[in-house]
């Protein structure tokens, strides 16, 4: 039908301009005609000159019209494919000076802003995909009817599923309808891990329609970094005032008990001087070191690394353990930058959790394995014991489910891993009793090859 509508349109005006020329046309044809009735010329001859007058007179018009309708029909072909988004064609005739040339110079105009804006569309486009797939923060958008339309890689990760098949879910099918429908800045845990995420709601239009913009920003780190710096802080005050009280305790239940020799009454009392003093003495020496364990956590070195064999470290952690015999399964050799003093501490710790969860559980056996994920060395510590029960408290100090514990291994052990830019995780097994605790620690290079 649009079609149809131009070309009816254009033969109208043909038409319209052939009707102006021969009414234009039509006074001289008048008057040649008077002129040649007077001039008494027979009839013969005064149509032969009515006929040429009139083939001169439309060849002048029919070229007229085309002077007009051809540059007409340039530019609105150019106008067309601008339309189409086609930015190559340019209008002829824009450097005369009428008002032809000035309408295709506009047009040209046109056509090299268009272009320029299409090519930085495309642009902004290659750069935002490029964000998106690059950024490690969840980003989401939804138009009006709660459609997913934009999502960021980390974003699809995050929900399980590949990127292509997130988009237009709703936020009910996607998971995501609290987050949609919670208020800005609040905090929520989401996912499969054990994430804190900080939510973050914005408001667009694209093309008219409202949109809703959700950015979800990990808070665990800082938060447990607060945590940690709190515990230190704690630890610090606490350590000072009770070293600073069990010392004198311990020295004076030392000197008491030395001179009770020396003192007068019968043996019974004397033996219970001697027993009560030798308490005293132990339980304030036991506090001490129990103090002394729990300064370990406020005063861990930073970290002197250097290249380590991951592959050696761990041998020499097994060989360590003789309460029962670690199964040891080989991986990809690997090198860390690290430090090997605090990295097979942080192993001893959990490799004697992990023989101590197996031995309460009658079972002798436990395994360390290792591979190799990208750039990071992941190690798997795992026993038969009875399980995890309270996930949530293990790294937290003074935490313990020993009963000589301290509760201070898993902590030291999370502060070096984290050291050293890594990360532990503690889980139950999905393949049978007991946990596995697995150490994600980002790897230098490959043994045997040069950087």
């Amino acid at each position: 039908m649009g079609s149809e509508r131009k070309v009816r349109r254009r033969h109208s005006a043909v038409r319209r301009a052939w009707r102006f020329c021969l009414l234009l046309a039509l006074p001289a044809l008048i008057f040649a005609g008077i002129f040649l009735y007077q001039g008494q010329l027979s009839f013969a001859p005064a149509i032969l000159l009515i006929a040429c007058l009139l083939l001169y007179l439309l060849l002048v018009a029919a070229a007229l019209i085309e002077g007009m309708v051809r540059p007409l029909q340039t530019l609105s072909n150019v106008v067309a494919s601008l339309r189409e988004g086609d930015y190559s064609f340019r209008a002829r005739g824009a450097g005369s000076q009428d008002a032809l040339g000035e309408l295709a110079a506009e047009i040209n105009a046109l056509a090299d802003l268009l272009q320029k804006q299409r090519v930085r569309s495309l642009e902004a486009t290659a750069l935002l995909a490029r964000i998106l797939e690059v950024m490690h923060t969840p980003l989401f958008a939804f138009d009006r009817h709660d459609r997913l339309q934009l999502a960021s890689n980390s974003g699809a990760q995050l929900l399980g599923r590949p990127l292509a098949r997130c988009y237009n879910q709703t936020a009910r099918e996607l998971g995501l309808q609290e987050l949609l429908a919670a208020p800005d800045q609040t905090t929520h845990s989401f996912g499969a891990k054990p994430t804190r995420w900080l939510l973050r709601k914005a408001a667009f239009r694209q093309d008219g329609a409202p949109h809703t913009l959700l950015l979800l920003a990990d808070v665990s780190l800082p938060l447990q970094e607060e945590e940690q710096m709190a515990w230190k802080r704690l630890i610090r005050v606490l350590g000072h005032e009770l070293s600073n009280s069990l010392a004198p305790i311990k020295s004076i239940a030392g000197s008491l008990l030395e001179r009770v020799g020396s003192l007068p009454g019968d043996e019974a009392t004397l033996r219970d001087f001697r027993r009560g003093l030798g308490v005293v003495e132990s339980r304030a020496d036991a506090l001490h070191r129990f103090v002394q364990s729990y300064r370990q956590l406020a005063q861990l070195p930073p970290p002197q690394l250097r290249p380590v064999p991951l592959a050696a470290l761990l041998e020499r952690v097994v060989h360590l353990e003789q309460r029962l015999v670690v199964q040891l399964e080989p991986g990809a050799p690997v090198v860390l930058n690290a430090d090997p003093d605090q990295l097979e501490q942080m192993f001893i710790n959990l490799l004697a959790n992990a023989v101590d969860a197996s031995l309460a559980n009658g079972a002798q056996w436990a395994r360390v394995s290792w591979r190799v994920a990208g750039a990071a060395a992941l190690v798997s510590i795992e026993d038969r014991g009875l399980g995890i029960a309270n996930a949530e408290n293990l790294f937290v100090p003074f935490y313990t489910t020993k009963p000589a514990g301290s509760g201070v291994g898993l902590a030291l052990a999370q502060q070096i891993a984290r050291a050293h830019g890594g990360e532990i995780r503690l889980l139950n097994r999905e393949d049978g009793p007991g946990a596995r605790a697995t150490v994600r620690l980002p790897a230098a290079q490959s043994e045997g090859t040069t950087e």
